[in-house]
């Protein structure tokens, strides 16, 4: 039965994946664990310590069991969150940290593991990038999973749902929705969350609509209740009256439609109407995303993030753990290309064990290239995997951060003594082609002595946009103020298109420009040869290129270069599409 509440009520969230739901609310318990800290005398402490021990084991058989369900029902590519949570499972910080919390501290497993969780989060609160800071998300799931196993708590499981609902929680777990079945949960609605969090990612990999970010949705709605959701805009209107139902049903009818369409595009070329030819790849970190990318018709994967095995640990992947990783992910995209980035984070957040100093400013400090550099035993043990994978496949490698042509020399003469240690102990690709990310002001300015020693440019416009201007684009006041289309960041796209065609080498782009559809004539205009991006995204890019001719973008783009403003670039733009692209933005 549905509430007694009948008000029309409109909620406004967080889209965290595209598509529209209509259905009743099917409440699911996720709600966190309340964890009360006692002390305990000091006989009570070994037992203590034990009873942790016992729902460590509890959580790691539970995930195992989960992890044989899902290579059956859904195939080895969805393993890598889970594999991740066992691995946290097994971290020193979490929990060898919180047993010895017990027995120093005197205090009971709960509120030891609590403390330890806290301790962990405090890695993630000043990290600027929202992907980045999402990943405390893990550590959170998997706490929750121990914790629920000590106090005797049990869940319900999302496949043992019946009928079709919107199933709406606290938060959802990535376990909770690698067990979807979407015939009967056709999208849900969460209190916690955010757009980059791994439960939105596998929404989005999976096409399962989702509002996340709610805060209050559990209080708002019951059992029954009827709720429109839209995943795009993270919309929820809770009890629609007939009005609103007719709107977004016909809202549905017409995205689902839309999406026929493009699907349709999926297997021709990413080519203009006059011939000129790129390449439409997507953005991945994690296996279940690559098979999202093939269905959407990415030419690869532009950009493979590695950073998934360096978090939360206290001990470095070692060379095994990362190239099972990584080959897994030129199988899944064979035989389309990957191009892996090295890793890209601080060491002050990520990595304790380096012992690096506290840094004022972690954005401008100790991270990427210059963090691998540092540690170049390290650094190697990750290029000796990417090697290696090089043989299953086409695989391209590039390094983040760069601001100038020493870091470049460095990085490289570490590849080369990487594929000496390898020696004749594995295979790999002898011609691995090595890029760079153009990402800080000062790699675009001497663009022309980069192109020089590596063999693409791949912009990543996000951080090159934060750079250039200066804007921190997480503070709420300065969001006005992060603006693409700014003349600085145009000029400053043309001149690496520019310097890399001078010295015969590809200008890629894998940051949010490349999957914004209005931007890419712009692009195509100034020359990139590949666009990497989201993979829902690939499809409605490459219908505006197919219709979007390269001499229509050169002289979009030239145009676009004279003003002097953001604001009248995309005004120009907005009439120019309009004018001429305007049934491909249908």
């Amino acid at each position: 039965m549905g509430s007694e509440r009948s008000e029309i009520r409109t909620l406004q969230g967080v889209g965290a994946s595209a598509g529209i739901a209509i259905g009743r609310v099917r409440i699911t318990d996720r709600r966190r664990v309340n964890v009360t800290e006692y002390e305990l005398s000091p006989e009570e402490i070994p037992a203590e310590v034990s009873r942790f021990a016992k729902a460590v084991e509890r959580a790691k058989a539970e995930l195992s069991f989960l992890r044989d369900q899902l290579m059956t029902t859904r195939g080895p590519e969805h393993l890598c969150v889970i594999d991740a949570h066992l691995m946290l499972l097994d971290d020193t910080m979490l929990i060898g940290e919180t047993a010895e919390s017990i027995r120093s501290l005197g205090i009971n497993a709960e509120g030891a593991l609590k403390r330890t969780l806290e301790k962990i989060k405090t890695f993630f609160d000043g990290i600027e990038d929202e992907y980045l800071r999402e990943r405390a998300g893990d550590v959170e799931t998997v706490v929750e999973r121990v914790l629920r196993n000590m106090v005797g708590e049990k869940q319900e499981s999302l496949a043992q749902i019946e009928g079709k609902v919107i199933v709406v929680a606290h938060e959802l777990s990535p376990a909770d929705i690698l067990q979807i079945d979407k015939s009967k949960v056709i999208g849900f609605i969460t209190d916690l969350g955010g757009k980059t969090s791994h439960s939105a990612i596998l929404a989005r990999a999976l096409e399962v609509p989702a509002v996340v970010g709610m805060e209050r949705v559990t209080r708002e709605v019951a059992n029954g209740d009827m709720v429109i959701i839209d995943g795009a805009s993270g919309v929820v209107i809770v009890n629609p009256g007939p009005e609103e139902f007719r709107d977004y049903l016909q809202r549905k009818q017409r995205f689902e439609y839309l999406e026929r369409e493009l699907f349709k595009l999926r297997d021709l070329p990413a080519e203009t109407p006059d011939g000129h030819r790129i390449l439409l790849k997507g953005n991945a970190e994690f296996l279940e995303e690559i098979d999202s990318i093939r269905r959407h018709g990415g030419d690869g994967i532009g950009l493979y993030r590695t950073e998934m095995l360096f978090f939360n640990r206290t001990v470095l992947p070692d060379e095994e753990e990362q190239f099972r990783l990584y080959a897994a992910a030129v199988r899944a995209m064979s035989p389309q290309p990957v191009t892996i980035r090295t890793l890209d984070v601080g060491g002050d957040k990520f990595l304790p064990d380096l012992d690096l100093d506290d840094e004022m400013n972690p954005a401008l400090g100790m991270r990427a290239i210059r963090l691998s550099l540092r540690h170049p035993e390290a650094f190697k043990a990750q290029l000796r995997a990417i090697l290696r994978a090089s043989a299953l496949g086409k695989v391209r490698v590039f390094f983040p951060m760069v601001s100038g042509v020493a870091e470049v020399r460095a990085a490289k003469a570490l590849l080369e003594e990487a594929k000496l240690e390898l020696g004749g102990k594995h295979p790999f690709d002898e011609n691995l082609e090595v890029g760079i990310m153009i990402e800080i002001p000062s790699a675009v300015v001497i663009a022309d002595l980069l192109a020089a020693e590596v063999d693409f440019f791949s912009v990543g416009t996000n951080d090159l946009i934060q750079y250039s201007l200066a804007i921190d684009r997480t503070n709420e006041h300065l969001v006005s103020l992060y603006e693409p289309l700014h003349p600085a960041v145009l000029r400053s796209l043309k001149m690496v298109v520019n310097a890399a065609h001078a010295a015969g080498i590809q200008a890629c782009i894998c940051g949010e420009m490349a999957g914004e559809p209005m931007y890419l004539p712009i692009l195509l205009g100034l020359g990139f040869d590949e666009l990497s991006m989201n993979a829902i995204s690939i499809p409605r890019v490459k219908k505006i290129l197919r219709r979007c001719t390269k001499a229509e973008a050169t002289q979009v783009a030239a145009k676009a270069l004279t003003f002097a403003t953001a604001a009248e670039v995309e005004s120009y733009l907005k009439s120019e599409i309009s004018a001429r692209f305007s049934e491909s933005f249908d």
